[in-house]
């Protein structure tokens, strides 16, 4: 993949311009100091939050993964992203955006049941893993994973020709 070839308008050329931004601002922002683990794990998680952040505005707000990764970024401290980590296992509800209007939707995990309604133990999967999942129906859902598989890939290809420029310098 060449960077300086790309369509202006593809979601590759979009997503690079944007984290490339992003990275340049990490960058400004303070060099790594030590080789301590917790600035690494830092700087880790700021360039991981730019990859996300990018590819969610690459895609713009047509896609509600992409709706739902936003908003998560935007609400979210490091603090309650612990606290989300610590509940997942224990809490039996989920809410979303829709709760702030007075609606829960509950988690429909089977319990090793299939529930053909659903889609079954795989349908739940997906929904843990696609942002936003847990409130689609299974169409969506199915549309939307295989939407963020596509940007997934672009970003791991876009990343790794980032990283194969700067090692050769």
């Amino acid at each position: 993949m060449d960077l300086q070839n790309m369509n202006p308008s593809s979601l590759k050329s979009r997503f690079a311009t944007r984290f490339l931004r992003a990275l340049t601002k990490i960058n400004a922002q303070k060099p790594i100091s030590s080789s301590s683990s917790r600035e690494i794990f830092q700087r880790y998680r700021r360039i991981k939050v730019a990859a996300d952040k990018s590819m969610a505005y690459s895609v713009r707000s047509r896609r509600s993964w992409s709706r739902a990764t936003l908003w998560r970024l935007r609400t979210r401290s490091p603090r309650s992203r612990l606290a989300t980590l610590a509940r997942r296992s224990s809490v039996k509800t989920r809410t979303t955006r829709a709760a702030s209007h007075g609606a829960t939707v509950v988690d429909r995990k089977s319990h090793g049941k299939e529930n053909k309604e659903d889609g079954g133990v795989e349908a739940e999967e997906l929904r843990e893993l696609v942002p936003g999942g847990e409130a689609m129906d299974l169409c969506n859902l199915l549309d939307e994973t295989a939407h963020y598989i596509k940007c997934l890939t672009t970003q791991v290809q876009v990343m790794r020709t980032i990283a194969n420029l700067y090692s050769l310098h």
